[in-house]
């Protein structure tokens, strides 16, 4: 009987920031019909594109980054948008909170819009494949960076431009949430744990605890970043799904042997399998915006890497950068998740305790379905589903400092390659994972959270864990330590593969090829705070 249990509950671990299982009884009401995204005006499936096409600007990635960077550049500018998967409008399962689960359970190797993956390290993942990019499956919070990232970063920020393109995005599609029973608990269990002081709804990155912004509103409908296209000049761009981008076209600026690369194009491929080409004007750039994954793989497959391991793959080198798929990193994310005796509201992160000792605390909720094990004896199959009750709290560390690397799997750009982030490889990783998996046993003893435990037999009252329960005796260094490797998860905050000053420059330039730069969360070496959304999206405009 536990076996079933077991099954959904590890599924919920994977996919709490993404999904809700809803019961009948919780479907948000009936919402008026709404009108439909301006920029589905702009919008083409690739196989009605032209085999040749000229623009000032190609952007590769309808994403996170690649959105607001194509609604500004077309002002000024012809542009194009290459998108390797469909659109998320007009799809429940992508565009409200209740479909979530759904997405991520239906996910598969080459369309669906969520990808699967698994690290060496035997951690599941997943990035995007829609246009929004990750933006259409994540968790929704929103949180500006933390100000020390500016200082970190390598790129040569303008703050206040910073601060007006937060502006310009959070006036388009971020919201206040409301909170509930469980994500109300969880503010309260912070601040008697310590996590002080109280910051109220901020979008700010304080330490402390506070409410940060959503993507979703009151209704539960998502926003994403497909959604700042509305600021986009109809006239001066075009959006093309189901593109897939092979490689970017590069040329010698002049026919003397080591002469410098210029990007002057890309080659994709629509559904049917027919090639196009898609070719920058003078002084126009190529910019890659496919994310930690997508990018670094882009630059291999067209000849940009490592010169003896592209040589490996039988890959043409054009350009040696020894970098492209080193100091790739992920936030690893450890946490407990119990069975509660109350109902609970669907929530995902709302809340967040910003610790100074290197670990954001966090919480989400859900209701899951349970279901008998085909043949049990004692267990009569219900003619309707169960639903278990589901609250998880969770430490996600700063940083970090441990990092890893891609490499090809194939050279088939729809195959994802195969990606290592070395968790806790670094010490100072590991003790900030017990800092955190401590904050969360100061929680969970608050008077805050006393509703969410069941009353034994003897007549105390404790927790219900699903899956693994902290180490009894915290202030064991070593069980505190196991814990956080034998718990880690992902928190979908990976980063890095074409770091600021090892393959693009403060300016986003790859290293030693003109036309060509990379605006997406892989130029970035360092997470900026407790969530990356904001600032990718701040990036992009």
């Amino acid at each position: 009987m536990a076996r079933p249990i077991v099954s959904c509950l590890r599924l919920f671990s994977l996919l709490m920031f993404f999904g809700a299982v809803v019961s009948n009884d919780r479907l948000p009401p009936l919402q008026p019909p709404q009108q439909d995204p301006s920029y589905l005006k702009f919008m083409f499936n690739a196989i009605e594109l032209p085999s040749e096409d000229y623009y000032d600007y190609i952007i590769v990635g309808g994403g996170t980054a690649g959105c607001p960077l194509a609604a500004t550049l077309s002002h000024k500018y012809k542009v194009l948008v290459l998108e390797r998967g469909g659109v998320a409008y007009g799809e429940p399962n992508l565009m409200n909170r209740e479909g979530f689960l759904t997405t991520l359970m239906e996910a598969d190797a080459f369309v669906s819009p969520a990808q699967a993956f698994t690290s060496e390290d035997g951690v599941p993942n997943a990035r995007g494949r829609v246009l929004g990019g990750s933006s259409a499956i994540n968790a929704g919070f929103y949180s500006r960076a933390d100000p020390e990232f500016y200082h970190k970063s390598g790129v040569h920020w303008d703050l206040k431009v910073v601060n007006q393109s937060y502006e310009w995005v959070e006036r388009a599609i971020v919201f206040r949430p409301e909170l509930k029973n469980w994500q109300s608990a969880i503010r309260d269990g912070l601040l008697e744990a310590g996590v002080d002081p109280y910051n109220g709804f901020s979008l700010d990155h304080l330490v402390g605890t506070k409410i940060g912004g959503s993507t979703f509103d009151k209704t539960g409908k998502r926003h994403t970043a497909a959604d700042l296209l509305r600021y986009a000049k109809p006239s001066n761009i075009k959006v093309a799904v189901y593109a897939t981008v092979e490689r970017v076209l590069l040329a010698s600026s002049s026919a003397r042997e080591g002469s410098r690369q210029s990007a002057i194009g890309v080659v994709y491929r629509d559904r049917h399998g027919r090639y196009h080409h898609a070719m920058v004007r003078k002084q126009g750039e190529v910019i890659l915006s496919a994310g930690a994954i997508g990018s670094p793989q882009l630059l291999l497959l067209s000849g940009i890497g490592p010169r003896p391991y592209l040589s490996s793959w039988g890959i043409p080198v054009a350009h040696h950068l020894p970098h492209v798929g080193q100091y790739l990193y992920d936030n690893p994310r450890n946490g407990i998740s119990i069975v509660t005796p109350i109902p609970l509201e669907h929530s995902l992160i709302q809340v967040v305790g910003i610790t100074e000792s290197g670990a954001y605390i966090e919480a989400a909720s859900n209701v899951i379905p349970f279901t008998s094990p085909p043949h049990s004896i004692f267990i009569r199959t219900p003619s309707a589903p169960l639903y278990l009750p589901v609250a998880t709290l969770m430490e996600k560390i700063i940083g970090p400092l441990s990092c890893g690397s891609l490499r090809l799997a194939s050279t088939d750009v729809r195959v994802s390659p195969i990606v290592r982030f070395n968790y806790f490889q670094n010490r100072v990783d590991l003790e900030r994972c017990v800092n955190g998996t401590r904050k969360i046993g100061d929680v969970l003893r608050s008077r805050s959270l006393k509703d969410f435990k069941f009353r034994n037999w003897f007549g105390d009252h404790d927790f219900r864990f699903v899956g693994p329960a902290l180490p009894v005796d915290q202030s064991n260094q070593h069980q505190m330590e196991d814990f956080c490797r034998r718990t880690v998860s992902t928190i979908w905050h990976y980063h890095g593969g074409c770091v600021v000053g090892k393959v693009v420059d403060g300016d986003f330039r790859v290293l030693g090829i003109d036309g060509l730069r990379v605006v997406d969360g892989s130029a970035i070496g360092v997470s900026p705070g407790t969530n990356p959304q904001a600032t990718i999206l701040m990036l992009g405009r």
